[in-house]
């Protein structure tokens, strides 16, 4: 299966040329730094390219300050940095001289400057820093420290959140004698969950947002600045749409409450999307659609969740966001897609993180082995999470509330679980009931295909994947919905355009649209048509205030 970039120990090197170099030495300026001393620290923002001219750098590991992975150094030739440059991201490690060292340095607006008017040399850089950010998240080393994953949901939640986000991290389960350790070093309680950054930074009250902002993922975002396009929703349409804002020269923010990737980034396998014949997971998939648009000077800002929008007096629109900041812009693209309802099952609310689950990744099968697992749904999310779990699981009982899946699900997946040893298809089966004190244990089952005696299932994990609610509260009634909140546009609301919507200058793409194809090409293929419309649009309103 692919993954989401290449493989450092086996990519062909290519080194940048002398031309390339030669470009670099116009812009930059050089430094010298001497051995042991430090170039660039854990979580400082990543402004500066570095060049090495002469000396050695090697990266280095957090937790023991001693050299990180197995030969992490540049020598001559070689530059720093990782996939976050791109962004303005904060170090993932630090840099230090292993001996006196000479380098050319360049403020990372420039350089992303000359990168864009030299594709070539930006495509070793890219593919080099992409290849970088996959070595950190394949490793088991990390600056980010989860304590207590194994028993305490919110640290769960963190965990979820910095996997889809591809942020490294590693995990001590609270009986580790490793994180009695780092309690005693932290001087915290012993057995108690915690998330540590580096080798002794407790970070209090920690959530997602808390995380984000150690890696710089969590923009400022300035309420003075006026993008040209404001993406709301990272999922595969919004991506797409960031990729081609970019490549237009529009200015693009893309604003996301979760994870980029959206509900495809919890596909633990998709075998039919073009161009990937042994599949890939939704989440290399999107970040490398991630990447592409950093590349070409999107920004990303992550968790930050839309709470409403107003349309200002030139026609631009503020969204407001859940931190009570705003962000403005002359379009808008309405990319939130859907999100799996919450079923009326006494209890759910609490088990939420504990047990019961709306995602099938690495980070939820490690709560799975070597037990039951229940998955309700029928579509192809719910076949791809129970082929995926069926390797960690002793079953895995897939739920349907119909007589099949043939309307709902790919005739590719509905096979493949039909032969799997491990896959148990229920039909015309729901979930009557939930059991558990702190955690999930057993789930009740009702229906016509619930034999008698056989109604209950002990579980430690159920994941629910049915009932898509579109995610478009917070446009309040600026613009037009259908009767379930999907989001009308084109004829149904007196459109030309197939991607506008009854307000001028917001456009909606992908799950969220009413009559969208719910599909992951289908989302992309939206993106990328919408932005031609956008780039009109944007051109008109230019045009209107020069005036």
């Amino acid at each position: 299966m692919e993954s989401l970039a290449d493989d450092l120990q086996t990519m062909t090197r290519t080194p940048l040329s002398e031309d390339h170099v030669a470009r670099i030495r116009e812009i930059a300026r050089v430094i010298e730094i001497g051995a042991g001393q430090t170039l660039v620290d854990l979580g400082d923002p990543m402004d500066t390219f570095h060049y090495v001219l002469t000396g050695e750098v090697e990266a280095v590991d957090a937790i023991t300050g001693r050299r990180y992975g197995n030969g992490a150094t540049l020598g001559p030739g070689q530059f720093g940095g990782e996939i976050g440059f791109l962004t303005g991201a904060r170090a993932m490690l630090q840099m230090r001289a292993v001996s006196d060292s000479r380098l050319l340095a360049v403020d990372r607006d420039q350089m992303l400057d000359l990168m864009s008017r030299v594709p070539e040399m930006s495509d070793i850089i890219v593919s080099v820093m992409a290849g970088r950010r996959r070595a950190l998240l394949e490793s088991d080393q990390a600056s980010l420290t989860l304590i207590g994953m194994d028993r305490d949901r919110e640290i769960r939640a963190i965990g979820a959140f910095a996997a889809r986000n591809r942020i490294p991290y590693r995990t001590l389960d609270l009986d580790d004698a490793e994180a009695g350790e780092v309690a005693a070093h932290c001087s915290l309680a012993p057995r108690h969950p915690a998330v540590v950054f580096g080798k002794d930074r407790v970070i209090e009250n920690p959530t997602p947002r808390r995380v984000a902002q150690l890696y710089g993922l969590d923009l400022d975002l300035d309420p003075e600045v006026v993008h040209d396009v404001l993406i709301v929703g990272g999922g595969p349409g919004g991506i797409a749409a960031a990729v081609y804002a970019g490549a237009e020269g529009l200015s693009a923010l893309v604003v996301e409450d979760a994870t980029i990737g959206g509900q495809a980034g919890t596909s633990s396998r998709i075998e039919n999307y073009m161009g990937f014949p042994t599949g890939i997971s939704g989440a290399d998939l999107c970040f490398r659609g991630e990447v592409q648009a950093m590349k070409f000077g999107t920004r990303f800002a992550v968790p930050r969740r839309a709470t409403g929008v107003e349309r200002r007096d030139d026609g631009s629109f503020c969204v407001r966001l859940d931190d009570e900041t705003e962000t403005c812009a002359r379009a808008l693209v309405v990319a939130t897609g859907v999100q799996y309802r919450r079923l009326p099952l006494d209890g759910l609310e609490g088990l939420e993180g504990a047990g019961v689950y709306y995602a099938a990744t690495e980070t939820e099968a490690r709560f799975c082995k070597g037990s039951e697992v229940v998955i309700i749904g029928g579509g192809n999310s719910a076949g791809q999470a129970a082929m995926f779990l069926s390797r960690h699981a002793v079953c895995v009982h897939l739920l349907v509330r119909g007589d099949g899946l043939a309307d709902s699900m790919s005739r590719y997946l509905s096979s493949r679980l039909e032969a799997n040893d491990c896959v148990r298809i229920r039909y015309r089966t729901e979930v009557d009931q939930l059991e558990g004190e702190g955690h999930l244990s057993r789930v009740h089952l009702k229906g016509d295909g619930v034999a008698e005696g056989n109604d209950s299932i002990d579980t430690r994990a159920l994941f629910i994947m049915v009932g898509a609610a579109p995610n478009t509260d917070w446009l309040g009634d600026l613009v037009a919905c259908d009767g379930k909140g999907f989001v009308l546009t084109g004829r149904d609301v007196d459109r030309d355009d197939p991607f506008a919507t009854s307000a001028d200058g917001i456009f909606a793409v992908g799950d969220v649209r009413a009559g969208s194809v719910k599909r992951v090409a289908s989302a992309v293929g939206e993106g990328s048509v919408v932005i031609s419309r956008v780039w009109g649009h944007v051109a008109d309103q230019k045009e209107r205030l020069r005036g």
